[in-house]
């Protein structure tokens, strides 16, 4: 078996026409055996660099089927380490063993009130994040801000904390999934990011390799998300959605608006601060609303109840009781933290750089996420490549959201940089991010559709 020839076979053929043209002919599906034989070469090194991103290539032109792409996901889990949760019912981890998985983007702190929610529905939760890159926030980042609160977790460590709390938070060790380390980095260099046989592989090897039976996909839609449009956000969650359930997985996907940043707060420690308001109950009603309605995802998926309404009263009721804001700060306190120190901190931490930015003119503004999330990066909330740092105190609080009226010199918003010479240019960004109109928009939906 050739590299070179299983990449001809995905690439295509070009052929005369009669005309004396040339034209493609379609590409050829590839076997379990090509697929296993290129992800084992590049891991070990016996396949360069030139040759997996010219098969990269090749997929982002030509595509894979459903089954190819499931077969991809499957050698790239089975690459590395996979932790496994079955079987230590002993150690009670009983499951149902449920994840959810966001495609990214600014203010998306769901994860972090989602979690206890489910957990308080009777699921465990297992749940492998990211740290931030570009304009979309990192949830690792997020509960990094929490003085000692440890991310690097063994898999005993994280198989005794959802024993115990019902849920975990862990990034990716380099014994985990290394194929999907190195393809998405070769990706990035590649400009093959965008392929959504690529971007399913990366998601779903890293989301079985944590042990979830059931998954929910949060595919984020507009300027701030990976997928502009709604017809690629549809065709992601699809390939999301049935390449799971080709690999033994119930999942659905929630199409969700990312036009507008979500929540008033973002930032690292400023959406823990809202996580913390979520769980009491208190949070903006767009992060409510998404919050809730993954939750309730979660639960049916596992199981836990027979129908949406029995699903989102358990977990509103996670909420309203303080159970779910009690299982919060336990994971706090499980993963390194002091829950109390959080909560004091909670309306006080603030970086000691700041600004604000005022309304320019009167009428109904809106504020794009795109443009919202790369000011986050000049100010610290984000990076530009892995290696850099964050800062847990930078990020921006939404005096006013995207529909609303304002007036000329009223706060927009309240502006927090990692120093003093970052404010002045994410300002000026945070400015072009705002847009004034004198009739109030037609309102979006804050969730598009459930794919099942």
């Amino acid at each position: 078996m050739r590299a070179t020839d299983i990449i001809m076979k995905k690439r295509g053929t070009k052929i005369r026409t009669e005309e004396g043209g040339q034209t493609l002919s379609g590409s050829t599906t590839l076997s379990a055996e090509e697929i296993a034989f290129l992800v084992k070469g590049y891991v070990d090194g016996t396949i360069p660099d030139y040759q997996i991103s010219a098969f990269l290539m090749a997929v982002y032109f030509n595509g894979m089927t459903f089954e190819e792409t499931g077969i991809l996901t499957d050698c790239m889990l089975h690459s590395g380490n996979v932790i496994q949760l079955h079987g230590y019912e002993k150690d009670g981890l009983k499951g149902p063993f449920v994840d959810k998985h966001s495609t990214g983007g600014v203010g998306d702190k769901i994860s972090l009130p989602l979690a206890p929610i489910a957990a308080c529905c009777g699921i465990q939760v297992p749940m492998m994040s990211g740290r931030a890159l570009g304009h979309t926030g990192g949830t690792l980042d997020k509960l990094e801000s929490i003085e000692g609160y440890r991310t690097s977790l063994s898999p005993d460590e994280f198989r005794a904390l959802i024993a115990r709390t019902g849920y975990a938070m862990t990034g990716q060790t380099k014994e985990i999934v290394p194929a999907d380390r190195l393809l998405y980095a070769l990706r990035d260099v590649t400009g093959t990011v965008e392929s959504v046989p690529l971007i399913t592989a990366s998601i779903l090897s890293k989301k079985v390799a944590e042990g979830s039976d059931c998954l929910v996909f949060d595919v984020k839609c507009g300027s701030g998300a990976f997928m502009k449009s709604l017809p690629d956000a549809k065709l992601l969650a699809e390939f999301l959605v049935k390449t799971a359930n080709a690999m033994g997985k119930k999942a659905s996907a929630l199409i969700t608006n990312m036009s507008t940043p979500l929540g008033q707060k973002i930032g690292n420690f400023l959406e823990i601060e809202e996580t913390v308001e979520c769980l009491k109950g208190k949070g903006p009603a767009d992060v409510m609303e998404e919050t809730y309605t993954l939750a309730k995802e979660m639960v049916l998926l596992g199981g836990k109840a027979a129908s949406d309404k029995e699903a989102e009263q358990m977990c509103r009721n996670a909420v309203d009781s303080g159970a779910a804001l009690e299982k919060f700060l336990e994971n706090i306190k499980d993963q390194g933290g002091n829950p109390e120190k959080v909560l004091e901190q909670c309306g006080k931490r603030r970086s000691a750089f700041k600004t604000e930015l005022k309304a320019e003119q009167d009428g109904f503004i809106f504020i794009d996420a795109y443009k919202t999330g790369l000011a986050g990066v000049t100010l610290g909330v984000g990076r530009n490549k892995t290696t850099d740092a964050v800062c847990p105190d930078a990020g921006m609080i939404l005096h006013r959201t995207s529909g609303e009226y304002v007036k000329k010199g009223e706060t927009i918003m309240e502006i927090f940089g990692k120093n003093d010479g970052c404010l002045g240019e994410a300002k000026d960004a945070l400015g072009r991010a705002v847009t004034y109109s004198p009739e109030a928009p037609q309102k979006s939906p804050i969730i598009y559709t459930v794919i099942k």
